[in-house]
């Protein structure tokens, strides 16, 4: 975990080098079945775990996050490498001159980057299989999804390689791959989180934020994350809201709502079961859940649906005119679909999306928390194209994102916890709270964590079977 080596590391028990080394030889072991890496900064990464523990042997304070390896979607600007956002054509792109801010941030709290990790095509994907770089593969069954578009952050973080590492979500790309690869996520307010440095999906949907093993450690890398915009114009000038102090605090009297109506009828059996499980799990901690209505919900992913497509094929217009034929079949298909809807219609998904924000905070006046399950289902086989769901048969690639969309159209901070049954695959459950009130849905995940409701598994699986990362001793 995170802030086991960042202990270890400040105390001296081990240095970042030692780390770090650990880090490139799981990867160098397990990548090659995983296919979650694109690219691995292991001189980079060398270097910087070198500069660590000199500072350190100066006595110089080494940070909250001193040694602790990450791994961020390749959308993120690292120096040095071209930023390919999962695409074919970015391979064309000049290397990046500077880190994206939230790689300096990260850094600045002593982290040590590791690599670049894969990513649907443009973020235009809930699956994680990529027709150029191939498929990432699930931790805890290689013939399984890992979800997307987030999937190489997922699935690095799952399986051991990286303690934390960043994505990104426009309609639920940290929460679908963080269900169904068993880990932690925070998709944070919209605006909260500056994007410098980040290659644009849906400018007024994307958000940027980590996945971690543990709510500690998705905490802690939350409090290195915040700070000014520094150049993003939609990120909002707000004080940092520190998170890790005071997560272990009592809940206190807790309302919990437990949407009906469109989340009933999506959520699946695998869902509704997950759900099930953590309101009673907090129940029994004293928090009082009942029922709400938010059918409006429905008409809000309608909304963010078209949002997506006109901002996305828009600013994709040049590409698709110049290289149709180098984007995946599938992605360009969205983006040309896009294209053609027409202004009216996007004029009124905006007023719909005001409409649906409005309600959505209505609710939030009678609870603190939204309960709801992130997937339908936990993770597919690979090469699925159908889900089944509710007695209809839906295409997967859309549906996966069901339950997620909705939430990403009016910006809320969701944290998405792991529920676990023996022998079972992992799926997830969003914690869902008003805008600017991450805190408040970090310390519920930690409340599930610490009463064994919401854990982080290793893979189980013997062919996929990944070293795992060692507290040092």
């Amino acid at each position: 975990m995170a802030v086991g080596i960042a202990s270890d590391v400040g105390a001296g028990r081990c240095s970042a080098a030692e780390v770090t080394s650990a880090a490139l030889a799981r990867i160098a072991a397990a990548n090659p079945a995983l296919n979650a890496f694109t690219a691995v900064t292991a001189e980079r990464a060398r270097a910087r775990a070198a500069a660590l523990d000199a500072a350190l042997a100066r006595g110089e304070a080494p940070g909250p996050l001193a040694g602790v390896p990450f791994a961020v979607k390749n959308l993120l600007d690292i120096e040095g490498l071209p930023t390919l956002a999962g695409a074919k054509i970015n391979r064309d792109r000049p290397q990046a001159r500077r880190d994206a801010v939230l790689i300096r941030r990260l850094e600045a709290a002593g982290a040590v980057l590791v690599g670049a990790v894969g990513m649907g095509e443009y973020a235009y994907d809930f699956t994680g299989e990529n027709a150029h770089f191939g498929a990432c593969r699930n931790p805890h069954d290689p013939g399984r999804m890992t979800g997307g578009s987030s999937s190489g952050s997922a699935a690095a973080t799952a399986a051991g390689l990286a303690p934390v590492s960043l994505g990104s979500d426009t309609n639920g790309s940290l929460r679908v791959p963080a269900s169904l690869c068993g880990v932690f996520s925070l998709k944070p307010t919209y605006g909260r989180l500056s994007r410098t440095g980040s290659f644009s999906f849906v400018d007024s949907l994307d958000h940027l934020g980590p996945f971690a093993r543990s709510v500690t450690d998705l905490a802690l890398a939350y409090d290195a994350l915040q700070g000014p915009p520094e150049g993003d114009h939609a990120c909002a000038p707000r004080a940092p809201e520190p998170a890790l102090p005071g997560l272990d605090h009592a809940l206190g009297p807790l309302r919990v709502g437990l949407p009906g109506g469109w989340f009933a009828r999506h959520c699946g059996t695998e869902g509704a079961a997950a759900a099930t499980r953590v309101a009673a799990a907090l129940g029994g901690l004293g928090a009082r859940c009942r029922q709400v209505d938010l059918d409006a919900a429905e008409a809000g992913r309608a909304a963010a649906y078209l949002i997506t497509n006109s901002e996305s094929s828009a600013f994709h217009l040049e590409r698709l005119r110049a290289r149709a034929g180098e984007f995946d079949p599938d992605t360009r298909d969205r983006f040309l679909a896009g294209a053609l809807l027409p202004a009216a219609w996007v004029a009124r998904a905006q007023r719909v999306r005001a409409w649906w924000l409005a309600r959505a905070l209505a609710v939030f006046a009678t609870v603190d928390a939204l309960i709801v399950p992130a997937t339908p289902v936990s993770a597919p086989l690979r090469g699925e194209t159908v889900l089944p769901l509710g007695g209809q048969s839906l295409p997967l690639r859309p549906s996966l994102g069901l339950l997620s969309q909705p939430f990403s159209c009016i910006g809320l901070p969701v944290v998405t916890v792991p529920v676990f049954r023996p022998g079972e695959m992992p799926i997830g459950v969003q914690i869902i709270a008003p805008p600017w009130h991450e805190r408040r849905a970090l310390r519920i995940a930690r409340a599930l964590e610490r009463a064994g409701h919401a854990t982080a598994h290793p893979p189980v699986r013997r062919d996929m079977r990944v070293p795992q990362a060692q507290e040092p001793a």
